[in-house]
């Protein structure tokens, strides 16, 4: 509080209103927020979010290719391999040869992988009731409806 401002006073709103008011704004400032809150989060837990999402994707879609891997979490193929091979050096995936076709490898989610996606799960979830603690269980839903419309609508793949 400054000394200009009455106790029990409010302080006066700082920054321009059409900043305050600015939709895209608002959306990257929470997004910024929230992103440093999951990155500090699942690094206490010695992860990262590629780990995750290839967790997860491995999890909901069963074993599969390096390359439907990248098609499925949008990692890129070079960036993919690294975080396969972090994973399994943690015994979290495994990689085979595809029997198939030798050329390529499957991925297979693991025991320990799934004991740690269970962990991330619910770390995660207590980032967003952190993040989104203002907001009410159905503005929470209405809020993942929205973004999940822009998103869809900026990238249809989505």
């Amino acid at each position: 509080m400054s000394d200009s401002t009455p106790a029990g006073a409010a302080e006066p709103q700082t920054g321009a209103k059409r900043l305050r008011d600015l939709r895209t704004r608002l959306l990257s400032l929470a997004a910024m927020h929230s992103d440093r809150r999951v990155n500090a989060e699942l690094a206490r837990a010695d992860a990262r979010k590629w780990h995750y999402a290839v967790l997860a994707t491995l999890d909901e879609f069963g074993p599969a290719s390096q390359a439907q891997l990248s098609q499925r979490t949008g990692i890129y193929r070079s960036d993919l391999v690294a975080v396969i091979t972090e994973l399994t050096g943690r015994g979290q995936v495994e990689r085979a040869p595809d029997p198939a076709d030798r050329r390529r490898n499957v991925i297979t989610l693991t025991r320990a992988g799934r004991g740690q996606l269970r962990k991330l799960d619910e770390l995660l979830a207590g980032v967003e009731d952190e993040v989104f603690a203002p907001l009410t269980p159905p503005e929470r839903q209405q809020l993942t409806r929205l973004l999940g419309a822009l998103v869809r609508h900026h990238d249809p793949q989505m």
